[in-house]
């Protein structure tokens, strides 16, 4: 064999070796287009439903029509509503855009694990969602940094083919960025699935879109992404608690004030120190920028968070972290204080929906020891609460089928791990005491 020849032969031994242990990263799909199609004025449009406290779902649309009805009827029988609800609505101005009117309807007392057809206004397609259930097992989807891209489609595709209870997003939605059409597509997108499961969302950079003097920022995500802020006891939109089947959700707000004297603060203390373990044994919290990320995108951007809130975490023993931001997946081990800690939270970054921006495929080398997995590349996770003991995570990649796990791992809750015991002390000391 001449020197040529084996230099060929090396080399294709070395890319088939390489291969078989990388995952190739596939080319970044453009943005999705969506054709004007005419309506009537008054059908529903970005039907959406989310849960709003015990028992009762809130269902979201928009009609163009400003005197269309708030009413949602619903019955557990496909063309049979037997019972009906008014609801609110709003509508709000930016710049040289105005929105159609937005209609939000609370309707309940609903049963758990119970299939619901609706009707939004009294005309248009019939829908239909599926409650939670009462009590494990509970399956969450998760995925952040969703956007309107191709990528985006494939998300949506991938988690509408699992068995899923509720859609966890912990922000950046439309990506709209100040073009508010883009807040309406992106509506029209997420329809088929946040019409079928509670969609619970909390805002990131994208949903600011303040121009200053002019406009608050929030505006436009506030009127159509309203969350059971008020059942919590929370003051604001952007940072709230829900329950259900044995969990305890904690939405906050990467982008309002989170130090020790701000409203957010004080709420989530409170929020805490009232979080029954016997009836809630697990214990999630959701926001925007990670605090841990060996990523070299967003360096540093959750630090002065994660100053000021990990504490309260660490003491009411948060069983796991999901963040966005960074595009890309990462999980860690349990840690605190920036090292790695049994009786932390696991913290996962998951803003690999699909965003226009692409992917953060820089990393920090060598890697932290506290992180476990990472890799960029778009996909969601899903989060399957057995038990109040035991829960397992999975990771799927886009570009796999919906049953690949990518990154999978069992998750013990704290409770049973002892560690809630261990910290009553340190808990009644810093969430109770003023």
């Amino acid at each position: 064999m001449d020197p040529k020849q084996i230099i060929t032969f090396l080399f294709l031994i070395s890319t088939t070796v390489i291969s078989a242990h990388e995952y190739l990263r596939p080319p970044p799909r453009k943005a999705l287009h969506f054709p004007w199609s005419r309506k009537s004025s008054s059908l529903p449009q970005q039907v959406h439903v989310s849960l709003a406290g015990d028992k009762h779902m809130r269902v979201t649309w928009v009609t163009d029509d400003k005197s269309a009805p708030s009413v949602v009827e619903y019955g557990t029988s496909s063309g049979t509503y037997s019972s009906v609800a008014q609801g609110e609505s709003t509508s709000y101005t930016y710049m040289l855009y105005s929105s159609g009117k937005i209609h939000h309807t609370v309707i309940g007392p609903l049963e758990h694990d119970t299939v619901y057809f609706y009707q939004c206004g009294g005309q248009g397609p019939e829908f239909q969602f599926k409650t939670p259930p009462a009590q494990f097992p509970i399956t969450f989807a998760v995925a952040g940094d969703l956007g309107q891209t191709g990528w985006t489609k494939s998300t949506l595709d991938h988690i509408d083919q699992c068995k899923y209870d509720v859609h966890l997003l912990p922000g950046d939605l439309s990506y709209a960025d100040y073009i508010q059409s883009r807040w309406d597509t992106f509506g029209e997108l997420v329809q088929p699935l946040a019409s079928a499961r509670p969609w619970m969302v909390t805002q990131g950079n994208h949903e600011k879109e303040n121009i200053p003097l002019l406009k608050d920022g929030f505006q436009s995500y506030n009127s159509r992404w309203k969350m059971p802020y008020e059942a919590s006891g929370s003051s604001s939109n952007l940072y709230y608690s829900f329950e259900l089947a044995g969990v305890h959700a904690i939405m906050l707000g990467s982008y309002t004030d989170y130090d020790e004297y701000s409203d957010q603060y004080r709420w989530l203390k409170a929020d805490l120190s009232k979080v029954d373990r016997q009836k809630t044994p697990w214990l999630l919290v959701l926001f925007h920028v990670p605090w841990y990320n060996s990523n070299k995108a967003h360096q540093g951007e959750g630090d002065s968070m994660m100053a000021a809130m990990e504490s309260l975490l660490y003491a009411a023993s948060v069983d796991i972290v999901f963040a966005g931001h960074v595009h890309a997946y990462e999980r860690t081990k349990r840690v605190n204080k920036g090292r790695s800690d049994t009786c932390g939270a696991v913290h996962i970054t998951i803003g690999d929906g699909g965003n226009r921006e692409g992917l953060a495929h820089k990393y920090k080398s060598p890697s932290p020891e506290w992180s476990v997995f990472r890799e960029a590349s778009f996909g969601h996770g899903e989060l399957n609460i057995k038990n109040s003991t035991h829960a397992l995570w999975t990771w799927h990649r886009n570009d796999d089928d919906e049953p690949v796990r990518s990154d999978q791992v069992w998750i013990t809750s704290l409770v049973s791990s002892g560690c809630v015991a261990e910290k009553r002390h340190e808990q009644r000391k810093i969430l109770i005491q003023p």
